[in-house]
């Protein structure tokens, strides 16, 4: 890197500042829409099986390639937006968001979850680089916990629009929502740094980089920004740990998407509507994870951060919600497993979705707030980019043999093969706690450096 004049520094430091001093938001697209996209059609499953003619593992194919969808998009999505910018990838696929009229079912929601997919990716980049890392948390944990609410939500909603209007009308609703998120562009302003000092630069007379043009270099760009991702699942210990314990945790939970609808009918005699119900548990349990997560956050991390005074604090102090989320997880499971039968009530297995959605998003948090803490800033897009891919792609097999598993197994054994899988991953956040700080050091990507904790 060339020297740079007393001028151009002062230049720098005011194009710094300007960044961290404009008014920006935080905006995800309405992180619930994508979220809500993936499960609203859950309800629908017997209306695809009647109107199209199809069985029960090809009627859960739009829920599938919507998952996969999600997990492709953000590949693309997040390293783009560490090119180019994040403001311009969000304008596009608000526009983008029309694909949703596409006639053929399975290609609609593949294309609707592909453009709606980036914006998972590019908001953990836009959190690390407007708040402090000590100011980070609040913040971050609403923007990660957001998508969530959408796996609860979108069943209760998709329940009531499929047994009163047709399951037409839940793609219907989330075009209306996609259109109303538009408003949001107002006001809306760019985050990531290199945009803003490439943009100051002629005010500052900054000798910054130009623009990279990616048409002519599309070797290079995909080799370091397209398959930064896919690289870092692989080759980084921290991203691969954590995205395999997420994804699994992540695949459940889509299993429960199909599953619960069938134990609840065919248990407790629910209707579509009743059945759909159950999911506000999830709901309550992202509730209950807000105040974990903020407990937390102030009783253990920041005093932590005061020790440290002005140094780093070691991300592994983040997973705190992680540690207590992987013991949760596999309890609540086979709670589930053998509390739903006749003769027990159905608020017991309802109050185990709850607490394992508990468990499972403190886990997703916790360590999504690791990544942000542990990488820089102009990886943590490409870093959250490898979760999704993981946990969407994994999230996607998961239902398309759930409901044959249940058929076969009975939810008590169906049930406990997934809380089985719980534990044998459970040790995941704790090596990671443990042991973060070496693998830390194996990385050359990774922005804290070693810290004895």
């Amino acid at each position: 890197m060339p020297l740079k004049s007393k001028k151009q520094e002062s230049g720098l430091s005011q194009v710094g500042e300007l960044a961290e001093q404009k008014k920006t938001r935080i905006w995800d697209d309405d992180p619930r829409n994508p979220s809500i996209g993936v499960s609203i059609m859950s309800p629908a499953h017997n209306q695809l099986m009647e109107e199209f003619g199809v069985g029960k593992t090809v009627a859960i194919l739009p829920l599938s390639v919507y998952a996969f969808a999600l997990g492709l998009g953000p590949v693309l999505g997040g390293p783009i937006s560490e090119t180019l910018g994040r403001l311009p990838e969000v304008s596009l696929q608000l526009a983008l968001a029309s694909a949703v009229l596409f006639p053929t079912l399975c290609i609609l929601r593949f294309l609707a979850g592909f453009c709606f997919a980036p914006s998972l990716a590019v908001a953990a980049g836009t959190v690390n680089e407007v708040f402090r890392p000590e100011k980070r948390a609040v913040p971050a944990t609403v923007c990660i916990l957001t998508p969530f609410l959408g796996p609860g939500l979108g069943p209760v909603l998709g329940s009531l629009l499929v047994s009163h209007l047709g399951w037409r009308w839940t793609q219907w609703t989330i075009l209306v929502s996609a259109s109303v998120t538009l408003i949001t562009l107002i006001g809306t302003r760019e985050t990531f740094h290199t945009t803003i000092m490439r943009r100051q630069s002629e005010d500052f007379y900054l000798p910054l980089a130009s623009l990279p043009f990616i048409l002519s270099n599309l070797k290079l760009f995909a080799t370091s920004s397209m398959f930064l991702p896919i690289r870092m699942l692989v080759a980084e210990p921290i991203v691969a740990f954590i995205c395999l314990y997420v994804a699994c945790g992540f695949a459940i939970l889509f299993s429960l998407l199909a599953a619960v609808p069938l134990v609840f009918q065919e248990v407790y005699m629910f209707n579509t509507e009743d059945s759909g119900l159950d999911f506000l548990s999830i709901v309550v349990g992202c509730f209950l994870v807000t105040l974990t997560l903020l407990l937390c956050d102030i009783l253990l991390y920041r005093q932590k951060a005061l020790s440290y005074g002005e140094q780093q604090v070691p991300p592994e102090f983040r997973l705190y919600p992680s540690l207590i989320g992987s013991v949760a997880i596999p309890v609540r499971l086979f709670w589930f497993a053998w509390s739903a039968r006749q003769g027990i009530s159905w608020t017991s297995p309802i109050l185990a979705i709850m607490l394992f959605a508990w468990g499972n998003l403190c886990v997703f948090v916790s360590s999504a707030q690791y990544i942000v803490d542990t990488y820089h800033g102009s990886v943590v897009a490409s870093a959250m980019s490898a979760n999704s891919l993981a946990r969407y792609g994994l999230a996607a097999v998961f239902p398309l043999f759930t409901i044959q598993m249940y058929t076969n197994l009975g939810v008590e054994w169906a049930s406990s093969l997934l809380g089985f899988i719980t534990v044998a991953i459970m040790p995941f956040p704790w090596i990671l706690f443990l042991k973060g700080n070496s693998l830390r050091i194996m990385s050359k990507l990774t922005l804290v450096q070693n810290q004895d904790q």
